[in-house]
């Protein structure tokens, strides 16, 4: 690789490092994530409860779309629907707490679903 194909970067403390033109991120800049789920980083498998709403008490305030820390929520505009994303929610209650409309959003027991995740022969 050529001298013109790197940019080198001096950082403080740490000497010079060689990034490939293409590889060059701006400072401060924001990375794109990858697109959709990621199956191999299924966190489900620990829950004991799982947010179970109801739809004639939800108003789609999106409280809970926002509060959730792993993204379970997702909104559809254009049907202007909530739903749930299983994989990747942890039962941490979150979204229940930030629900604005009491008994919109309720902890149900995972064992209550069928092939609910506590169920897993191999839980990992």
């Amino acid at each position: 690789m050529s001298k013109e194909d790197n940019m080198a970067k001096a950082l403080p403390g740490y000497g010079t490092i060689d990034v490939p033109k293409d590889r060059v991120v701006p400072f401060g800049a924001v990375t794109p994530a990858p697109v959709g789920t990621q199956k191999l980083f299924q966190t489900s498998n620990w829950r004991v409860v799982r947010p179970v709403k109801d739809e004639e008490k939800c108003t789609r305030c999106l409280q809970c779309y926002l509060a959730c820390p792993d993204a379970c929520w997702v909104y559809k505009e254009e049907d202007d629907t909530l739903e749930w994303v299983g994989d990747f929610c942890k039962g941490c209650q979150v979204c229940i707490a930030q629900c604005t409309v009491d008994g919109a959003l309720v902890a149900a027991p995972e064992l209550d679903f069928e092939g609910g995740v506590v169920r897993l022969e191999k839980p990992f």
